[in-house]
């Protein structure tokens, strides 16, 4: 089949947790599909985004952070890490360049030998090192693995992100567009906002509680009476004393978490949003994959 020229592909972004893969896609995309937080794995499912110029379409898949799995959330978050680096076009593996390499890098490294896809390292943060540490970090990283391009970027400024792009397309085979070219995630609204209110919550509250956070939608409906979208969601917590914790004195907590959604959902949606917060407590929800799966934090293979 014939595609003029037209090039298409998926791209699996790879690195340890907090390295700035989330804030890399949506500043490609020029929107929040991602959710970004200073915690720690906070990307649960892999997220697909799609990149559409008139000579290419990229469809990237931003990985959960690679982590040592703690009960069957870890486990299914490493699943689907391990599932996007197959029959993938080109694999991204994104570094702090501002940190000294450590175990979970090494141990990425370890994952990504075998493979036969063009791996490109991408250096993040350059904007927080002096060049000379900059090159001292391509060094060490250029001695462990075959590289099929070094790249290095500041996701949160934008540097070098159009050469990073260019490097992509330059791997990627004739093909189809897979996605209409206005289409920026697979992904249902729904995910998209039950996300964007975890974030805040991440955000919000302490270090030990976010990864004990679910968050369903349940409902999302436009009301013809006044132009507004009600959103109706629930958060989930493990424990009791965690549902305090979320809702705050005088439910101040939960207000805030609301508030700060409410904005980005309005910017998603395009749309004057009403939104509406439950938390629940669902025990040890994390190592029940039923419970995980009804979240929308699928584990399908390529």
């Amino acid at each position: 089949m014939d595609f003029e020229g037209f090039k298409s592909g998926f791209v699996s972004i790879i690195g340890r947790p907090n390295v700035g893969k989330s804030t890399f896609m949506n500043k490609v995309l020029g929107q929040k599909v991602a959710i970004m937080s200073d915690k720690p794995q906070t990307t649960r499912n892999k997220v697909q985004g799609v990149y559409t110029t008139k000579d290419s379409q990229i469809i990237f898949i931003d990985t959960p952070g690679i982590h040592k799995p703690k009960h069957q959330l870890g486990e299914h978050m490493m699943k689907v890490a391990r599932n996007t680096l197959r029959e993938t076009e080109v694999i991204l593996f994104i570094i702090n360049v501002a940190e000294e390499i450590g175990r979970g890098d090494k141990y990425i490294i370890d994952m990504l030998k075998n493979t036969k896809t063009p791996i490109v390292l991408v250096l993040n943060k350059i904007d927080l090192v002096h060049p000379d540490d900059l090159l001292k970090q391509i060094d060490v990283y250029k001695d462990l693995l075959d590289f099929s391009d070094i790249v290095p970027i500041s996701a949160l400024q934008g540097n070098n992100i159009d050469r990073l792009l260019r490097v992509i397309e330059s791997h990627l085979p004739e093909g189809p567009m897979y996605y209409p070219k206005d289409r920026i995630t697979d992904h249902p609204e729904y995910f998209i906002v039950s996300e964007l209110i975890r974030e805040k919550a991440l955000h919000k509250l302490s270090q030990e509680l976010p990864h004990a956070i679910g968050v369903e939608v349940l409902k999302m409906k436009k009301e013809e009476s006044s132009e507004k979208v009600k959103v109706e969601a629930t958060i989930f917590v493990e424990r009791e004393s965690q549902k305090g914790m979320v809702i705050g004195k005088g439910g101040k907590m939960l207000k805030e978490i609301g508030r700060e959604a409410r904005m980005d959902i309005e910017n998603l949606l395009g749309s004057k949003v009403y939104l509406e917060l439950w938390v629940k407590v669902q025990k040890d929800w994390r190592n029940k994959p039923q419970f995980i799966r009804s979240l929308g934090y699928k584990d399908e293979e390529y």
